[in-house]
């Protein structure tokens, strides 16, 4: 094992906030000395069943603390996620059904492992004890804290000043998250900074449940390729890991330099001491911020598909990019036309251009969308039935064949 001090620079490392630094290196001045891992715990509402490097943050946080020697419980929170997690919301969240939440749960599962050593991983269900506990004991949870504690948390207070409902069930979501961090002993829990209030009511239960309160490391929310909003799905700024290598190796590329030095310390593996002479390189003009860029889409394009799949699209990239080229291969996709003519914006949705039409009609305003090597820029266009070549942003290409 590393020692205590040495262990804290490594965990603090892209960290916003340790909750504290004094009592997370007392746990691993404990853990050295007995030779005893610490359960490092962090948990997962499965209600989206595809991960994006944004949700990596935490997961490569949760590696680091793995190849120290620590162990990792994996919470899916199965029994939570049934409630729905009301953090950032102004409404009452829709709960999941129990399909959709086991459904989530096995997509969640299948791709931590990318990250995450399965040997050294507990992935654990809080239906396994939530579901165990009595209506005293749910009453006796609910004792734990106050009302006004409650109304304290930013996006409850806003909803109980504008006269928007809230739910008692609402109230209970981080009572049980709470309990989570009880029941497991948990000696350190990991989260985003959304989760805060959350975690920190793992710290409060403890306390007054006669366990050692857990020590917290809270992780930012990582930007996606705007560089200004939270990485996100609706948004259409992600990488998601289990798109084709090219897509990810492009979309990284797309990247600015600020952003790239970012994505360097909270998902490279490189060492700190690397990251520094990294970024000292970039500002001394010595390492050209393209290389780095190139460097770091290669790392991670080959952490979910591999070495020879990461040379190929870094390959493929310089072909389409320095060449002005086209790619080896353009998928083709069959759509059935609706009427004789179709809104644009449709087709690259149905096709998978775009996730949604939104998302499709900001891409065209940007002017990211061309079609037969033509430049559309009007978000109302139709087309007749035909055979189109799409290329939506910079890496997409698509030959749609219209039926």
């Amino acid at each position: 094992m590393l020692t205590p001090e040495k262990q804290l620079e490594i965990i603090k490392r892209g960290a916003v906030e340790v909750i504290s630094e004094k009592e997370l290196l007392a746990k691993f001045e404990k853990s050295v000395k007995k030779n005893t891992p610490l359960k490092i715990k962090a948990g997962f509402d499965p209600t989206a069943p595809d991960i994006h490097l944004g949700h990596t943050v935490l997961l490569e946080k949760m590696r680091q603390f793995q190849e120290l020697g620590h162990e990792i419980l994996f919470i899916i929170g199965d029994f939570t996620g049934m409630i729905g997690d009301p953090t950032g919301r102004s409404e009452v969240r829709k709960p999941l059904t129990k399909e959709d939440v086991l459904k989530n749960a096995r997509t969640y599962r299948e791709q931590i492992f990318k990250i995450l050593d399965p040997k050294k991983t507990k992935v654990l269900f809080n239906s396994e004890w939530l579901t165990k506990m009595s209506v005293m004991d749910i009453v006796g949870l609910g004792s734990m804290q106050t009302v006004a504690r409650m109304l304290e948390r930013e996006d409850f207070k806003k909803r109980f000043e504008s006269q928007q409902d809230i739910t008692i069930l609402e109230f209970y979501y981080p009572l049980f998250q709470g309990y989570d961090s009880v029941h497991l002993k948990a000696d350190v829990e990991l989260g985003g900074t959304d989760q805060k209030f959350n975690i920190l009511m793992g710290r409060t239960l403890q306390r007054k449940m006669g366990v050692e309160e857990q020590a917290v490391v809270l992780m930012p929310l990582l930007e996606g390729l705007d560089g200004v909003n939270k990485m996100s799905k609706s948004l259409g700024n992600y990488i998601g890991i289990t798109e084709q290598p090219k897509d990810m190796f492009g979309k990284v590329m797309s990247i600015n330099d600020t952003l790239m030095l970012r994505y360097y310390e909270l998902l490279s593996h490189i060492s700190i001491d690397e990251l520094s002479a990294l970024k000292k390189g970039i500002e001394k003009g010595a390492i050209h911020p393209k290389t780095a860029k190139e460097n770091l889409a290669l790392e991670i394009v080959e952490r979910y598909w591999g070495k020879d799949d990461a040379l190929k699209a870094k390959e493929e990239f310089g072909h389409i990019f320095k060449d002005k080229g086209m790619p080896d291969e353009i998928p083709v996709f069959e759509l059935k036309w609706e009427d004789d003519e179709m809104w644009v914006p449709k087709i690259m949705k149905l096709s998978g251009l775009c996730s949604s039409t939104g998302e499709a009609m900001r891409l065209i305003k940007q002017g990211g969308v061309t079609i037969d090597d033509k430049k559309c820029d009007n978000p109302d266009a139709k087309l007749k039935s035909g055979t189109y070549l799409f290329k939506a942003g910079k890496r997409k290409f698509l030959k749609i064949e219209g039926k």
